[in-house]
């Protein structure tokens, strides 16, 4: 890994809206969707993972990006894409907590200690979605800086670049 791109993220995908609504990502352009959108940003680079829960690998310089604004960036680049095929734009969440646990795998395309686990959500309700998950409750005792919460509602879309 280049010594620049020391922070790592993995994304994972929850669709929680109809596919009436909007249509469905492959685990294929759920990972396009990231690349061709953070393209023009030198210092992050994503590619593919083959882990059954984790779709894309991140990875980021920490001295250009602090983990929240990598969370931005993918909550825009994915609006953008709704977006441009014409869908209804459903809200956004992307939610992220570092992982300070032992790995779970071996693989390299596992979630390791100090790497960020980061849910996208699609939901037409974020705030619904986020009391099912009890959010408020999980976070709770989590101090500030190991955990990251990007809401995109519907109004704010268009005011987003």
């Amino acid at each position: 890994m280049n010594d620049i791109l020391r922070g790592r993220m993995l994304l994972s995908h929850n669709f929680d809206v109809s596919t009436d609504i909007v249509p469905v990502l492959s685990r294929e352009e759920f990972t396009e969707v990231f690349q061709e959108g953070l393209i023009a940003h030198k210092n992050i680079k994503c590619r593919q993972v083959n882990n059954p829960h984790w779709i894309v690998e991140i990875l980021f310089s920490p001295e250009e990006f602090l983990p929240q604004q990598v969370a931005e960036l993918c909550a825009d680049v994915l609006a953008q894409k709704r977006q441009a095929q014409g869908s209804s734009i459903p809200e956004i969440l992307v939610l992220g907590g570092i992982k300070t646990t032992p790995p779970t795998s071996n693989s390299p395309d596992a979630l390791q200690p100090g790497n960020w686990g980061v849910d996208v959500v699609e939901t037409l309700a974020s705030e619904a979605f986020l009391q099912a998950i009890a959010w408020d409750a999980t976070i709770a005792q989590k101090p500030a800086d190991s955990i990251f919460k990007v809401e995109l509602k519907h109004k704010e879309l268009g005011a987003r670049s």
